[in-house]
């Protein structure tokens, strides 16, 4: 290690490191990601999903091979729409969008009983180009409009929803990332309070952010697997946010060490050996909470543990090996105004965080029991929390599909834009039919066609889509006809892959976050080596995860954000992202507190660790928590809703737990707190050689350059 550390930092070799660090990072971008283009995110289901077996039978029909657009006409007044005007929208049909259609008919239009609304079903053949499928919706749109007064035009259905999704996430990622570069430039620059010392990290971080995003993509296509615009949007974020967290605590580590030594390459490789187990441990966290996600039924959550654990490892090693090969390129002068000089006075005994510190540790339980108590106050948001968006609830702001199913949703039968599709043997089609029309919740069923073994039959729903009635109308559905005939009919549609993806993402939920919690308590133990401890900080983490998701409920139920429920996968993927990058500053404080418990004793190393971590991990966790809150500029508000409530766990994490609880556990527990191994100095051995010793060291700790030469150590 030794010999690697000085390869890393001497002034012969340090070069190289970068050299063939961004060499590597050259060939990476002249390889490319080999990805053609982002796409929106799909449902990811896997091939035992009912819905998923319905589409695989639908694509055996005749008509398999093409889509449709909905276009909706609706009165601007409300009043029923002329008899002319009907007359023009009917002879559109039979117009300009004619030629569109891959067989040159579009059915006549349907209008609503009370006449306010028509709608024009136009066949379409699908398009894998988005440009081309853009420009085909943006000439629709056109034709459709064109020469009618009083009328408002949208474009729904699969083609529109589809053309929307990606014009929503159109450039998404850039603004996403110019946003999050500008966030962590404006925090790292407060941080240091220096001109140029925040450029380094930046750059080395935005470098290692591109090259994972490459690396991410070829890893993810040699697996099969494909990476959605969210996906990439989150790992740009956590990159980001999880590299510039290792990037703090290394350069306050080694502007702490600037102080004890004169060359600043050998402060450098003590920085290196004593921040790099935290980093290693706190990124081997997340990346292997990450990896459970590869478990998970649904591609989506595949594809997003993939991507991001190779993000972080990515991260982890471009702050352990590029970061400090690129400081000590430069003098002491980098930190100017506020320069490190050797031999001068250690900041870290006249930090306010060990004041707080002793402050907590005269009244451990008292301490601990508020902090319990604030927590339950924040969680207490749980007890109402709803689960579940339908597809028209999942937009900030509702693009022009959206809109148009509303309309129609309004105006039509609620089940109408949205049937149920039952596929079953033909010899069972009437058998299906009729009990299909009998079961509570369905309007009507129709034998719609047969391709000589299979027969679709249309279920229209009393409900409106994805809402609890129609599941369980689609339950019940399914229940029923599993009695029907041969038992072989399958119930799909939108309902139907809705409720499917609940029901997958429930049992992903059930099974990986029992797993993300056994492999951060086991990575806890192996650090640390003790057992009470790793149970500390893990009861710590997942208390301030419920207060974080239920202060973020009572947040969405303001005006400002009106949110009627949290998306399905929110709740995993906040745990998932809390649990991982939450412990991370508790690993830093109590590795800390170890390093300097083993001459000051359990109560003065956690205070003294306190006093050492804790402006860095302050500004840590708040440049993590706005990094997070930048995902809001992405349409969706499934990630909205992530980065808002990763965002407050981080700071309740960082201000509340790590600041005070986690102390306060320590005081309460003492030096049991390392149980079962016994620390090499026990509380009551400290305070005897601090007595006998050093007494003016007792309301001050010894710095870590008096301890270096013997002073408070027997």
């Amino acid at each position: 290690m030794t010999g690697f550390l000085r390869f890393l930092t001497s002034a012969r070799t340090s070069w190289i490191v970068l050299v063939v660090a961004f060499a590597g990072v050259a060939a990476l971008f002249a390889l490319g990601s080999g990805a053609t283009s982002d796409t929106a995110p799909a449902t990811g289901l896997p091939d035992t999903a009912e819905s998923v077996q319905v589409q695989k039978v639908l694509d055996t029909f005749p008509d398999a091979d093409t889509t449709s657009a909905l276009v909706v006409f609706a009165s601007d007044d409300g009043e029923a729409l002329p008899a002319e005007t009907v007359a023009a929208i009917q002879q559109k049909a039979f117009g300009d969008l004619v030629d569109l259609t891959p067989e040159g008919f579009i059915p006549p239009p349907q209008v609503s009983e009370d006449g306010t609304v028509a709608l024009l079903v136009v066949p379409l053949a699908p398009e894998a180009d988005v440009e081309a499928q853009a420009e085909r919706a943006a000439e629709i749109r056109t034709l459709a409009a064109d020469g009618l007064d009083g009328v408002r035009t949208y474009l729904t259905g699969p083609e529109g929803f589809e053309v929307d999704i990606a014009a929503v996430f159109d450039g998404a990622d850039f603004t996403l990332l110019l946003t999050t570069v500008i966030v962590v430039a404006v925090l790292l620059l407060i941080t240091y309070r220096s001109p140029w010392l925040w450029l380094v990290p930046l750059i080395v971080i935005g470098t290692a952010d591109a090259s994972a995003g490459i690396v991410a993509r070829r890893v993810a296509a040699a697996v099969g697997v494909q990476l959605d615009a969210s996906i990439t949007g989150i790992l740009s974020v956590l990159v980001f946010g999880a590299g510039t967290n290792y990037a703090l605590l290394l350069i306050a580590r080694y502007r702490d060490e600037l102080r004890s030594a004169e060359d600043r390459r050998e402060a450098m490789r003590r920085a290196v050996r004593g921040a790099g187990p935290a980093i290693i441990a706190s990124g081997s966290t997340v990346a292997l909470a990450l990896a459970t996600l590869l478990l998970g039924e649904l591609s989506g959550n595949r594809a997003l543990g993939l991507a991001c654990a190779v993000g972080v490892i990515v991260a982890m090693a471009f702050a352990l090996l590029v970061l400090p090969a690129a400081l000590v390129l430069f003098g002491r002068w980098l930190f100017w105004p506020y320069v490190p000089r050797f031999g001068s006075p250690d900041a870290i005994s006249r930090s306010p965080w060990g004041k707080l510190g002793r402050g907590v540790s005269r009244r451990p339980v008292v301490v601990a029991l508020s902090g319990a108590v604030v927590l339950g106050a924040l969680a207490s948001g749980l007890f109402f929390v709803q689960t579940g968006l339908s597809q028209n609830d999942r937009f900030l702001q509702k693009p022009d599909a959206v809109t148009g199913q509303e309309v129609l949703a309004e105006a039509f039968s609620a089940g109408a834009t949205s049937p149920a599709t039952v596929v079953a043997p033909v010899a069972d089609a009437d058998a299906v039919v009729a009990a299909a029309s009998g079961i509570e919740g369905v309007d009507s069923a129709r034998l719609a066609e047969e391709n000589g073994d299979w027969a679709r039959v249309d279920v229209t729903l009393s409900s409106s889509a994805e809402t609890p009635e129609a599941f369980a109308t689609i339950e019940r559905l399914r229940a029923d006809l599993d009695t029907v005939g041969s038992g072989e009919a399958l119930v799909g549609g939108l309902d139907a892959q809705a409720l499917d993806v609940a029901g997958a993402q429930q049992r992903d939920q059930d099974l990986i976050i029992p797993l993300i919690l056994v492999l951060v308590f086991i990575v806890l133990v192996i650090l640390l080596r003790a057992l009470l401890a790793p149970i500390l900080l893990l009861l710590a983490v997942v208390a301030s995860f419920f207060s974080a998701v239920g202060a973020a409920w009572w947040l969405f139920q303001t005006p400002l954000f009106g949110f009627p429920a949290i998306d399905t996968n929110v709740l995993l993927f906040s745990f998932l992202f809390l649990v991982a990058l939450g412990v991370d500053y508790s690993i830093f404080l109590v590795t800390r507190a170890q390093e300097e418990s083993r001459t000051l004793g359990t109560t003065q190393g956690m205070i003294r660790a306190l006093a050492a971590t804790g402006a860095v991990i302050t500004s840590a966790g708040i440049l993590l928590a706005a990094v997070f809150a930048v995902l809001g500029v992405l349409p969706l508000i499934t990630l909205t809703q992530i980065g808002i409530i990763v965002c407050i766990g981080v700071l309740i994490d960082t201000l509340l737990v790590r600041t005070v609880i986690v102390p306060a556990m320590a005081f309460i527990a003492g030096d049991r707190f390392w149980w079962p191994r016994k620390p090499k100095v026990t509380d009551a051995e400290a305070a005897a050689a601090q007595t006998t010793d050093a007494p003016e060291k007792i309301a001050a700790p010894v710095t870590r350059a008096e301890r270096r030469k013997g002073v408070g150590v027997r």
